[in-house]
C-alpha cells in the first residue's frame, strides 16, 4: 500500500512573552543594573552540568516532521548576529507520549531576544532561510543523549509542516 505525504502549513506568527507563554519564555534587552524577576529566563538546570554554546547550522529550510523535547531540563536558544528564525513547538503535555497534533504552532523569532523553552515543550527547529546561522544554546552536557525524545510525524501521519 503506497502512502501519500501531506505537507500542512503552519502559519508562523511574530513571537511575544504572551503568545508563548504555554511553551516558555521570551527574553529581550533588559537595563544593565536590573533586579532579577519573573522576566529573566526561569532556568531548570538542576539535574545536570549546564553546557552553553553555540552551533553553526547551515541552510535549514522551514520544512519539518520531527519534533522533539527535552524533559529534564529547559533550553535556551538565540541567533547572533540579529538573523530571524522560526521555531515550531507543542505544549509540554508530559503525561502524553507524543504531541498533540492540533496544538502545534510556529513562531518567527527577532535576531534581539532567545526564548527559553520550557521543560518538556516539544519543539522543532531551529529553522530559517539564511545560508546559516549561529545560536547559542543552552541545555544540559548530555541532553543529546539521556533526554532527547523524538516523534515523527511522517511516520506517524504522513505529515510534515512547513512553516509560512
Amino acid at each position: 500500500m503506497n502512502k501519500t505525504k501531506t505537507v500542512e502549513k503552519l502559519q508562523a506568527q511574530w513571537i511575544t512573552p504572551e503568545n508563548f507563554q504555554r511553551y516558555g519564555q521570551v527574553i529581550f534587552p533588559s537595563r544593565d543594573g536590573k533586579t532579577f524577576d519573573n522576566e529573566d529566563a526561569q532556568l531548570n538546570l538542576q539535574n545536570g552540568t549546564p553546557r552553553f554554546y553555540i552551533m553553526n547550522l547551515q541552510k535549514r529550510g522551514r520544512k519539518f516532521h520531527k519534533i522533539t523535547r527535552h524533559v529534564q531540563c529547559t533550553q535556551c536558544l538565540g541567533s547572533l548576529e540579529g538573523k530571524d528564525w522560526l521555531m515550531a513547538v507543542c505544549p509540554p503535555y508530559n503525561d502524553l507520549g507524543e504531541p498533540v497534533l492540533a496544538e502545534i504552532a510556529a513562531f518567527r523569532i527577532p535576531g534581539n531576544c532567545f526564548i527559553k523553552l520550557n521543560a518538556g515543550t516539544w519543539h522543532a527547529g531551529p529553522y530559517f532561510e539564511h545560508d546559516f546561522v549561529d545560536f547559542y544554546n543552552l541545555e544540559l552536557a548530555d541532553t543529546n543523549v539521556v533526554d532527547h525524545f523524538t516523534h515523527d510525524f511522517l511516520q506517524s501521519h504522513q505529515l510534515e509542516f512547513e512553516m509560512i
